[in-house]
């Protein structure tokens, strides 16, 4: 998309979210779910004010479990995750910020500035500050080999660069590019290659990148179809990497020498830090239950001699989610912590999730049915919340103006 001939005006666009005749609205009623899965009712700097921003599977046929061909429609910083500014405008419904967009994967912020990863396309954009916002090219990212599940998929940035991570044409990589010019004109640089030799497949790929608040980059990784992988320590696939920002591995890792930082994971697809810098992991199961995880340094998460919880007269060694879901409900995607709480984007689920970091036993649905699946839920830099639906990567059914970015009403 071209950048807006209009004067610049702030990114907030007051659009009303169209409405799908192909996703009816489920209503008002969200949910409230224990532990174990049961449900019960309840109710429901030179863009720095202009510029906040915005939003990012897993298996066989039962990876994302989308709407793809062989399955029924069915039922997503070198800090801990920012808290709401009072900067931020108060909204009761959400707002579309941008439209048009083409099976999207990831958000960062350049500073202010939102970019917008494109999985097939292998594009990365940044938005402009007009309302509604537009789209602009950066660049494509060399090498981006797109198939299945696979493509350019997670993006993170520091001072200094831009982080990718997407599948080449025999691996998945991580690479950082400089990010020349100023906004409104960035570019990429030259690419170096942080880490490769990832493996890759169809689906499971995992994808997911961020800066833990300690300053190293986390990656995700999934098994790439390969179960078995999961628990071997010298295998970088099925687990959460950690590296320098020079893609160099920490002293203070858990396996001497190696990225690895934690294993025994499916398809691990959102990583975020709350505020006492305790990290959290969404992950995929297989066909019976998706995970909320607390990521512990060298801790075995149980793939795939586990799903989900594992039998408490078992005596295993493998550490048990905080919260598991059904796979029709959920498929986590990309997540963020913004105060108490924990936001999730389910893609099959076509909602975002809430969990209150004080009770991890608790949670509550949003958005269910309106807006198709929903790829990652962001905290911009001045506190709001947006979420990036996911219905042009061949599993949704789109609806007009699909792929776009919302702005969300804080959590309650």
């Amino acid at each position: 998309m071209a950048p807006s001939s209009a004067s610049p005006r702030p990114l907030i666009s007051t659009t009303p979210p169209r409405t799908s005749t192909t996703r009816p609205r489920t209503g008002a009623l969200s949910r409230t779910r224990s532990r174990s899965g049961s449900t019960a009712p309840t109710r429901c700097a030179a863009l720095a004010t202009a510029l906040t921003l915005v939003l990012s599977a897993c298996t066989t046929p039962d990876s994302d479990r989308g709407y793809g061909p062989e399955s029924a429609p069915a039922e997503g910083s070198t800090s801990a995750e920012p808290t709401a500014s009072a900067g931020a405008p108060d909204i009761a419904e959400p707002e579309t910020v941008v439209e048009g967009l083409a099976a999207p994967w990831s958000i960062a912020f350049a500073g202010d500035v939102a970019l917008v990863s494109e999985r097939d396309s292998g594009r990365i954009l940044e938005l402009t500050e007009t309302a509604p916002a537009q789209a602009r090219e950066v660049g494509t990212v060399p090498g981006v080999a797109a198939s299945g599940e696979g493509g350019l998929l997670g993006l993170a940035t520091d001072e200094d660069f831009l982080y990718a991570y997407f599948t080449a044409a025999e691996d998945n990589r991580i690479v950082r590019f400089p990010l020349d010019g100023e906004p409104g004109s960035f570019a990429l640089g030259s690419p170096e290659v942080l880490l490769d030799g990832i493996p890759k497949a169809g689906n499971h790929n995992g994808g997911r990148i961020a800066f833990g608040p300690d300053g190293k980059l986390y990656a995700t990784a999934g098994d790439a179809g390969d179960r078995e992988s999961a628990q071997n320590r010298e295998a970088l696939s099925g687990k959460i990497l950690r590296l320098d920002p020079d893609g160099s591995v920490p002293e203070d890792n858990p396996f001497p020498g190696s990225p690895v930082y934690s294993f025994g994971h499916r398809n691990p697809q959102g990583i975020a830090w709350d505020e006492t810098g305790r990290m959290y992991s969404s992950e995929f199961g297989q066909n019976t239950w998706d995970e909320l995880n607390i990521i512990e340094a060298g801790g075995n998460y149980g793939w795939p001699d586990v799903e989900g919880m594992a039998d408490p007269g078992e005596g295993s060694d493998f550490i048990d989610p905080v919260q598991q879901w059904s796979t029709g409900e959920a498929s986590p995607s990309g997540m963020t912590i913004t105060g108490n709480t924990i936001l999730i984007a389910n893609l099959r689920g076509q909602s975002v999730r809430e969990v209150p970091v004080s009770d991890l036993s608790q949670s509550r649905t949003r958005y269910e049915g309106e807006y198709g699946r929903v790829r990652d839920v962001v905290t911009t830099p001045d506190g709001q919340l947006w979420m990036l639906t996911n219905n042009t990567d061949g599993r949704g059914s789109p609806a007009p103006g699909d792929d776009r970015i919302l702005r969300i009403p804080p959590p309650d």
